[in-house]
């Protein structure tokens, strides 16, 4: 059991989102409170990535660049053959805090934009990058990666039975070509 990472992966996010709803009752400094909830919103990224993630779900993921300078993500996951129940309410507790707040975040976009409060903008696109960047990652974890996901959306949309048919293209001349086009 995990109570002080289930507590910290929640106390960043929910503060954050308290602060931006209720910082100009306590204070008229706007840039106070831009500092405050980006450092919020800072907190409960790196919580998540490096601490909360492995802890309570057993997945992580990274950067990570080779020596010719190409970047290559990595995402693991942990294989545990038996999960106790904390555990399951722990990883439970894990994703409903890293799907909700994306969406609480995207709600405050919409409402700052058509409320025209555009000095919060930057912060709630802050926002709304730095934890849609966590769940995307865990979600490749949990999923197995890229490959794995393409297999999964092509057949979620059934995709992957449609044969390739070469395409067609019309030459200067009126006569039709066969093949790849516009690739070299």
């Amino acid at each position: 059991r995990h109570p002080l990472a289930t507590f910290f992966h929640l106390f960043f996010r929910v503060s954050a989102i308290v602060t931006y709803l209720f910082c100009d009752w306590f204070s008229n400094s706007f840039v106070a409170c831009f500092v405050t909830i980006l450092l919020l919103l800072s907190f409960d990224f790196w919580s998540v990535k490096n601490v909360t993630g492995r802890l309570l779900v057993g997945l992580r993921w990274w950067n990570q660049i080779d020596e010719d300078g190409k970047s290559h993500w990595v995402f693991e996951a942990k294989r545990v053959p038996t999960i106790a129940a904390s555990t399951e309410a722990e990883a439970r507790i894990f994703w409903l805090g890293l799907i909700i707040c994306p969406v609480i975040w995207t709600m405050f976009f919409f409402s700052t934009l058509f409320s025209l409060k555009l000095k919060w903008l930057a912060l709630v696109i802050a926002g709304i990058s730095l934890q849609t960047a966590n769940l995307y990652g865990y979600i490749h974890c949990k999923l197995g990666g890229p490959k794995t996901i393409s297999r999964v959306t092509s057949r979620l949309f059934g995709t992957a039975d449609v044969p390739k048919r070469p395409s067609r293209r019309i030459s200067e001349g009126g006569t039709e070509e066969h093949g790849k086009t516009g690739t070299r």
